[in-house]
């Protein structure tokens, strides 16, 4: 009965998440299929009347929940101004990778230990930063993080200092834009302070600037900003039905065509921005797949401006393409495992992103399991590296120095440019008028775009020399049915 009871309730943390430009679709593809009898929605209250609106249209019984804050919450009358004044229990928020290296290695500097959590890292590294800064028996009392904190991390907090309120956003194009915190983040961050159960009676907040001060109050007196549409995103049964009808389209297109002519009640719904999902689909259009199949691997979270990520995932497809399984071995073999250490920030931003490309063989194996088929494996080979990349982000300030002195594994850097450079050689052994490797168009144009180095160069020369020498020029190379729902509660 417990096993059942657990089977028929689910649970959706984050469901403001329904209105992020680029993955909200999958918000609501839980909150309108998901399989249970009752659903619990955890997130702010600006997604209530939204929610009530939703489900409205389903038929089904929504119960809203208010929970109070246990703990007051105080705004300082001054900016920190300074690192110098930081004190225990602080944490610094920053919105950029380069301001928590700035941030991390100022403060220890000084002699004080520092805790870093930012989004990038994996989740044992984030749990074990949060319980070293946690514990009160440890020398780290500061930390450092990014608004990562602000989602499912319990941190013994005494004051929050917003080192900006400027950051990066996505627009509804997919364009990335400077502006200044929403009222929810600010609030949903704030919040983090003082926290009921910590070691914090009384939480506070300021800004490290002092010109940001009252910007910040305004916007923690103010109401989170109501949240009016969910997300959509077209499906592979929908995608499936425009290529009966336009066979010769690329799914690239055909993407574009759906949503073109697409009708969407906008008083409840928006269509998400498809521009990852197009990049992956024509990174991918010349690999021999199915349209199901190419529709199921371009949903992958990826961030497509990791390089690395990009070119495994492109691997990925080619051998599932061939009809030849994903092995520990085969993945072991193309991310250059066991990985070193970090010595440089640039090992460690790799690490990171062969943690990536672990969490997508991950998430491929729930919907290619006969090709994917040692998730176990994997999942061992993360927890390893988990370790490798705590060890790094202990001696953060360290791979700073090393990163400025030149001082590197050489692995990191040698493997990604490896698996750049082989997709370039496949590029330049094919074209039948080059008798060989120079200073072309094309060469300073990749050379220009950081798509080609000089060392990548020297090391394609070689290659067509020896190829050359040998006369030879061969290449390396849906919708079920729902089971009806009773209540949800929010």
């Amino acid at each position: 009965m417990e096993a059942c009871f657990i089977d028929e309730v689910a649970i959706i943390d984050e469901i403001q998440m329904i209105k992020d430009p680029q993955r909200g679709w999958a918000w609501t593809r839980a909150l309108l299929g998901i399989m249970a009898e009752e659903i619990h929605l955890c997130g702010e209250a600006g997604a209530v009347d939204l929610v009530r609106q939703l489900t409205l249209t389903t038929g089904e019984d929504l119960e809203v929940r208010h929970y109070k804050r246990l703990t007051s919450l105080k705004v300082e009358d001054s900016a920190l101004g300074s690192l110098d004044n930081v004190l225990p229990g602080d944490c610094i928020v920053c919105f950029s990778k380069n301001d928590i290296y700035s941030v991390s290695r100022t403060i220890e500097a000084s002699g004080r230990e520092v805790a870093v959590i930012y989004g990038g890292l994996p989740p044992g590294t984030k749990l074990a930063q949060a319980a070293k800064f946690n514990d009160p028996d440890s020398s780290c009392k500061i930390l450092v993080a990014t608004d990562a904190i602000g989602m499912g991390l319990n941190l013994s907090i005494r004051r929050m200092i917003f080192y900006s309120l400027i950051k990066p956003i996505m627009n509804e194009k997919g364009e990335k834009e400077m502006d200044t915190i929403s009222v929810s983040s600010a609030l949903q961050i704030a919040g983090r302070a003082g926290r009921y159960g910590t070691q914090w009676e009384t939480g506070y907040v300021t800004t490290f600037k002092p010109e940001d001060l009252n910007t910040l109050k305004v916007l923690l007196s103010s109401q989170p900003e109501p949240i009016t549409q969910a997300g959509l995103h077209p499906t592979a049964d929908q995608i499936e039905l425009y290529a009966y009808h336009l066979p010769n389209s690329t799914l690239s297109n055909l993407m574009d065509i759906f949503v073109n002519l697409s009708t969407v009640d906008d008083s409840l719904y928006f269509m998400c921005n498809i521009e990852d999902f197009k990049f992956l689909a024509d990174m991918i259009q010349h690999v021999p797949l199915s349209l199901r199949s190419r529709y199921i691997f371009c949903c992958a979270p990826i961030n497509k401006k990791m390089p690395f990520v990009c070119t495994m995932f492109l691997k990925f497809c080619r051998q599932y393409s061939k009809n030849e399984s994903i092995s520990f071995d085969w993945l072991c073999r193309n991310i250059g495992w066991p990985l070193q250490p970090a010595k440089t920030i640039i090992d460690l931003v790799h690490l990171e992103a062969v943690f990536d490309v672990l969490d997508l063989y991950l998430w491929l194996s729930y919907r290619f399991s006969d090709m994917f088929n040692q998730p176990d494996l994997v999942r061992d080979m993360q927890r390893e590296l988990d370790q490798i990349i705590q060890e790094g982000i202990v001696q953060l300030t360290k791979l700073l120095k090393n990163s400025e002195t030149g001082i590197s594994s050489g692995t990191a850097v040698a493997d990604d440019d490896q698996f750049v450079m082989n997709r370039q050689k496949q590029h330049y052994l094919r074209e039948p008028k080059l008798s060989g490797i120079g200073r072309g168009r094309l060469t300073e144009r990749l050379l220009a775009q950081g798509i080609l180095t000089p060392t990548m160069l020297q090391e394609l020369k070689k290659e067509w020399n020896r190829k050359s020498e040998k006369g030879s020029s061969q290449d390396n190379e849906g919708s079920d049915p729902r089971k009806p729902r009773r209540k949800r509660k929010f």
